[in-house]
């Protein structure tokens, strides 16, 4: 059979043997598009989930700050913020007192032609454009405490606006349960001393913290926390098919409208297995999010729920800009094996920005086997990250099928992430 994997910007194509025990190509469902997005992103700024429309939210404010995320989530920004910004000129906040602020967490900033490529032209050339930098204390803003006492810094920009948007996409997250909404402001605009407790060793080892769930998930309610604190006024969310056009359009209050797109959601990112698997085939979802190892965390841990003790996870993700951030790839390098690496962190000998994947990347080693084939880390360097480098998928399968057995069950997910798999 022949099956196209998310990878890069190009995909790729293999070709893969069906067993006996084959399972099928696991794909979420794929809801009808939305006509005329921009058109619907309009009507839907003036018909939000429980609030007043945009342009009377608008009216007799000072200025306004609009979030949005970064250039590693595919959010259809050239969609979205021409009627958001024709709103709120509208409306009598002047082009220069509007600021669009890049929600990056912890991820560097986007600048030249990538913030071309993340807003457009004519936005870039003609609106105030920040990037949110989590490790400038100047920047922040103490609006209150989360947890057991940990203060809640956010970036002074938003804080101080008088209308205060969140723009993003929703989609499942292995540790809020879903993504968009509140995650905006928390990790998006927050200073790295909070975003330490929010990707802390306890919230990223906590059994709560999973894909889809939210009701007693310490990380989503955390961002509802900080939400409230820090203030909200209006949310546009969109969810987007596989092939990153849009489905859903979900605007105005920032808990409720943020939950009924999750409700709408769920249904078509849900595919639920009768027993385990022995090995799965999964990927990263392709570019932007198959960017580095760091970010490819999301397609191990979505594949993980629905092996065996032991099962294999291959995963095919293009890393084109290598393994991570320069902590992360000194984290990787204090990694001597799995268990001590753990055993290191739990106890906080240390604490290093983006150590978090990290954790949850050897939290699934401890249990699976990962394979992984790219293009952007050389092979030398997989392995000494305790992972198993693959030149080629098809005979990944071959190897993987003597390992486990010829009737050995297995399952095909090209979307990887973009899929919640659970047992039943």
């Amino acid at each position: 059979m022949d099956v196209t994997l998310r990878y890069g910007s190009d995909d790729l194509s293999v070709s893969l043997p069906e067993t006996t025990g084959f399972q099928g190509v696991l794909r979420p469902g794929e809801p009808p598009l939305v006509e005329r997005p921009e058109a619907a992103v309009a009507a839907a700024l003036e018909n939000p989930i429980d609030s007043e429309p945009l342009s009377r939210l608008a009216a007799g404010r000072r200025d306004a700050c609009v979030v949005i995320s970064d250039i590693t989530r595919p959010v259809p920004n050239r969609i979205i913020l021409p009627p958001l910004l024709a709103a709120l000129e509208g409306a009598g906040i002047p082009r220069e007192r509007i600021l669009i602020l890049i929600a990056t967490g912890i991820h560097r900033p986007n600048e030249g032609e990538e913030l071309v490529a993340l807003v457009g032209p004519e936005i870039a050339a003609n609106y105030r454009i920040e990037n949110h930098f989590s490790k400038r204390a100047e920047d922040m803003v103490l609006v209150g405490e989360v947890g057991d006492g940990v203060p809640a810094y956010v970036n002074r920009h938003y804080v101080s606006a008088d209308l205060k948007i969140l723009t993003g996409f929703i989609e499942p997250h292995m540790w809020a349960g879903y993504s968009g909404g509140r995650k905006s402001i928390l990790p998006g605009i927050s200073a790295i001393e909070t975003l330490e407790y929010m990707h802390g060793p306890e919230m990223i080892a906590h059994a709560g913290t999973v894909y889809g769930a939210l009701e007693g998930n310490p990380f989503h309610e955390a961002g509802l926390a900080i939400m409230a604190k820090t203030g909200a006024d209006f949310i546009v969310n969109v969810t987007l098919n596989t092939a990153k056009k849009i489905t859903g359009i979900f605007t105005g209050h920032p808990v409720n409208a943020h939950l009924a797109g999750c409700r709408f959601l769920e249904p078509w990112c849900l595919r639920t297995l009768d027993e385990p698997l022995d090995f799965i085939v999964t990927t990263n979802a392709g570019a932007p999010l198959d960017c580095n190892l760091y970010q490819s965390i999301k397609g191990i841990t979505g594949a993980a729920p629905v092996l065996k003790e032991g099962g294999t996870i291959l995963i095919a993700s293009a890393c084109f800009e290598g393994a991570g951030s320069p902590e992360y790839c000194k984290i990787l390098d204090l990694v001597d094996t799995p268990e001590n690496f753990l055993e290191r962190l739990l106890a906080r000998e240390f604490f290093i920005p983006d150590q978090w994947c990290a954790q949850e990347t050897y939290q699934v080693r401890l249990k699976h086997p990962i394979w992984l084939h790219t293009d952007g880390i050389p092979a030398a360097d997989v392995a000494r990250y305790h992972l198993k480098p693959v030149a080629s998928m098809p005979a990944a399968v071959d190897e993987l099928l003597a390992i486990h057995g010829p009737d050995a069950r297995w399952a095909v997910v090209p979307d990887g992430p973009l899929l919640i798999l659970k047992l039943k």
